[in-house]
């Protein structure tokens, strides 16, 4: 099939562009938030091809994936073809609700047109969908190359933007485990943020937005990942770095309490607890590697990126095949 889709969430399409179908992602000249075009801190395969808005009016498209309210008005405007009724869309909804949880009407909610896939089945329960027909297809990841040796007895932080979006990431919370082990900040927007918590470069580094691969080598050499997102959907980055076979240290919030298993790491709501964990772990490398080699089994068996294809392509099929 030739599917669209917006380069919106790199993890996440990372994984769906390794299909076997040809992936149209739109393109514009100041590679903009609806024009972002192919990764380039992400490896993807030559069947995700660029296309400009221009070429969209006259391609093939078989499905469209939408992941933003605007990209329906967007998308017909450049194709002109009407996703959900003279094109078969799914919605893909990366995020927990927003606002009057849990009576938050999801921007699909009622729609007879589409389909919403969440990622999560934390996230299907809890957003009003109305009447729109929902599915659960759970991440999937490419294999990361590296292998935990936990060679420092740092903690790992993969986030986003954690200054500006501070309580939803836990970044208020960073400056407790700082103080028993240093903390490695990888993501988006991370620099300066020692500056901002008060706190010395010695405990708190931040890693600016590095290539996937080489962010992972580097997750690869601290004792344990570090996952404090209060209200967030379940981060890739916690997937892979399960993968990589690092032990776990998290909030036990939303989809983490099902996907990180009791043996995989130490998940609670008591930071005190989570503080003494991420302790015992930066001392105690024999008990971080057991509980990282459990984190790896089930990012392989439950993450894997076989089954995230197959249970997407099914899910395509059904839709494609109902329109027509």
């Amino acid at each position: 099939m030739n599917v669209l889709l917006w380069h919106v969430h790199g993890s996440w399409t990372t994984s769906f562009v390794h299909g076997r179908h040809r992936y149209l992602v739109p393109v514009t000249p100041d590679r903009g938030p609806y024009g972002l075009g192919r990764a380039r801190t992400y490896a993807w395969p030559a069947n995700a091809v660029e296309v400009t808005p221009q070429e969209l009016a006259r391609a093939e498209v078989d499905l469209v994936i939408l992941q933003r309210p605007e990209e329906l008005e967007l998308a017909q405007r450049w194709l002109g073809r009407r996703p959900g009724r003279d094109l078969p869309a799914i919605y893909v909804e990366h995020n927990t609700p927003k606002g009057d949880v849990p009576n938050t009407r999801h921007p699909m909610a009622d729609r007879d047109d589409l389909l919403i896939a969440h990622v999560t089945g934390f996230n299907e329960l809890f957003w009003d969908n109305g009447g729109t027909r929902t599915a659960v297809i759970e991440h999937g990841i490419v294999p990361p190359k590296a292998e935990w040796t936990g060679e420092l007895d740092r903690l790992a932080v993969v986030t986003n933007e954690p200054a500006r979006r501070w309580r939803v990431t836990g970044t208020d919370l960073m400056p407790r485990f700082a103080a028993v082990a240093p903390l490695d900040v990888y993501g988006m927007g991370v620099a300066g943020l020692a500056d901002r918590l008060g706190l010395p470069p010695d405990r708190l580094a931040g890693h600016d937005d590095l290539p996937q691969d080489r962010m992972h080598e580097e997750l690869a050499r601290r004792r344990a990942y570090l996952h404090l997102c209060r209200w967030t959907s379940l981060g890739l980055s916690l997937i892979e770095a399960m993968a990589i076979g690092m032990p776990v240290v998290a909030l036990a919030v939303t989809e983490a309490v099902d996907a990180v298993p009791p043996d995989a790491g130490v998940l609670a709501t008591r930071v005190d607890t989570l503080v003494e964990a991420a302790r015992w772990l930066a001392t105690d490398r024999d008990a971080a590697y057991r509980l990282g080699a459990r984190a790896r089994e089930v990012a392989k068996e439950r993450f894997g990126l076989d089954r995230f294809l197959a249970d997407w392509d099914r899910l395509m099929e059904e839709e494609t095949c109902a329109s027509r």
